[in-house]
Parts: C-alpha cells; sequence; structure tokens
C-alpha cells in the first residue's frame, strides 16, 4: 500500500496517511502507446502539496530541473545541482501516491558516461524513491540509456529542444525547421527508443516532427510545444496554472494564480493595515 500526505491543521500540514491506490508502474505507462490509448497527462511538481493537488488528476509527475529557473529564479537548468533534484524529487514522492515520479538528472551528472550516469541516477532514485530518471539527449546518449535500463533504471527520453543545451543551441526557439535537424531529431528519438527508454518527451519542435516521431517510436511520445497527436502531453505545473507573464508561445494558461494570489495579499494586506485581521475568529481568548 502507498502512503501520500493530507491536510491536519492539529498537527503539520502534512502528515502520512494510507492510500488504497497503486502507482502507476513503468510498463503500465509503456503501454499507453498509440490512437486508442487515453493520453497520458503529465505535469511537473517540485513541492509536496504541489503534488497533492495534482496527482489524482496525473499519470506522471515530473521532477523536472526546470525548478532551478521555477523555484530558484535560476538563468537557465544549466547551474541545478543533484542535491537539488534530490531534496524536491524525494518532497513529490512523499506528496504522491497514484502518479509514476520521474525525475530530470541536472547537466553534467550523466554526459561523461555510463558508469557516471549510473552512479548518478542510482543515487537519485535512492535519495528519492522515484520511479525513473529523464535524460535529455538523443543518439549520443543511446548507449548510456541501454546501459541504465540494463541494470534496472528505467529512463525516459528527451529529444528535439533540450534546454540544458541551451548553449549550444544559442536559445529555446522551436527546433527541426530545417531539413537536415528534423532527420536528426527523429533520428534521436527512435535511438533512444530503441535502447529501451520507455517514453521520449519530444519539446519545441516543428508538428510534422512530432508526428513522425510518434509514429515511429514503439514507446509513448510525450509532447510539450509538440503535437496533440502524441502519446501524452507534459507542461510546466507554474506556467499553465498562469503563475508567470511570460511563458512559451505552447503553454495554454488554465488559470491566472499570479492575480488572485496578488489580490488575495492585497486584500490581506489591507486587512492589516486597517486593524481588521486577525479578528475574534482568528485569535486565542482566555479560559474561563
Amino acid at each position: 500500500m502507498s502512503t501520500t500526505y493530507t491536510i491536519d491543521t492539529s498537527t503539520s500540514r502534512a502528515t502520512p496517511v494510507s492510500a488504497p491506490m497503486k502507482r502507476l508502474t513503468v510498463p503500465a505507462i509503456r503501454k499507453r502507446k498509440g490512437a486508442d490509448s487515453e493520453p497520458l497527462v503529465m505535469l511537473t511538481a517540485y513541492t509536496v502539496r504541489m503534488a497533492q493537488l495534482m496527482d489524482p488528476h496525473c499519470d506522471m509527475l515530473l521532477v523536472g530541473d526546470s525548478l532551478g529557473q521555477v523555484i530558484y529564479g535560476l538563468p537557465s537548468t544549466v547551474p541545478v545541482t543533484l542535491e537539488m533534484m534530490a531534496g524536491h524529487g524525494a518532497a513529490v514522492v512523499r506528496g504522491s501516491y497514484h502518479a509514476l515520479v520521474v525525475v530530470d538528472m541536472p547537466f553534467g551528472s550523466y554526459e561523461a558516461s555510463p558508469e557516471k550516469a549510473f552512479e548518478s541516477a542510482s543515487w537519485l532514485l535512492k535519495q528519492t524513491g522515484a520511479a525513473a530518471v529523464k535524460m535529455e539527449g538523443g543518439e549520443a546518449m543511446a548507449d548510456t540509456v541501454r546501459f541504465l535500463v540494463e541494470r534496472g533504471i528505467p529512463v525516459m527520453g528527451h529529444v528535439g529542444l533540450t534546454p540544458q543545451a541551451v548553449n549550444v543551441l544559442g536559445g529555446y526557439g522551436a527546433r527541426g525547421r530545417s531539413e537536415a535537424e528534423a532527420e536528426k531529431i527523429v533520428g534521436d528519438a527512435k535511438a533512444v527508443a530503441q535502447a529501451g527508454a520507455f517514453a521520449v518527451v519530444v519539446e519545441g519542435v516543428v508538428e510534422p516532427i512530432a508526428v513522425a516521431i510518434t509514429d515511429a517510436i514503439s514507446c509513448p511520445a510525450i509532447g510539450i510545444g509538440a503535437s496533440a497527436r502524441c502519446d501524452g502531453q507534459v507542461l510546466v505545473a507554474e506556467d499553465m496554472l498562469g503563475l508567470f507573464d511570460r511563458t512559451p508561445r505552447f503553454v495554454k494558461k488554465f488559470d491566472d494564480l499570479a492575480g488572485r494570489i496578488s489580490a488575495a495579499v492585497q486584500a490581506y494586506a489591507g486587512d492589516v493595515r486597517s486593524r481588521a485581521f486577525p479578528g475574534a475568529d482568528q485569535i486565542y481568548a482566555p479560559k474561563n
């Protein structure tokens, strides 16, 4: 039986309780392939509370290295460390009981060799309790993907726009506009899928490439800025919730939490300054 966390106002805000539901597994995710399968739902999560809220609705939660920008205000994902990923990964696992939790391998933790990747990935899974890791890169990383999978570490691939390579790519623009680059991206996806990846994220590519990849690989293709034809979709949760003014073109904002939070804080500040808060319901009266 898995464990999740619920609000308990008498103690801490997150207290573990039993949950009568099994987590989705890597084989179960792998089977969700093709137009006849229900598309996979995936969002990023970095904290216990966000994991609690998203878990019932998602098939997978990605502890993305995007936390470098979303949580820490870093200029890119490049400075993110294994220790940062481990802390947030463990929090998301504690806050969920249904979704498969995948943790990003940060830049510099896996590229040097398959052995280095195994050392980093095994440490991450031990520290977090997550089920899988995600690695950016295509054909160049295929041998590493195979090395990890053969040693019991499930791997999600990531091709197309790979944010860790922003210094090489020169920015975050859509990839695959030239025929040569399009062929390379499709080849990259095939290579990591054939190496044993259980799913492949396809990010920031022109739509025909995403469709071609979805049709070409035997595992689910998870789109982000790709195509509705993919086997599933992923977004940064804070982007789709409307917490940031600037978001990528491919993001649909499903709410305006930034506006709602700002309005709530404004109301709070007004009540504090007028001494309307705390009121009778929020203070402790002496016992008779």
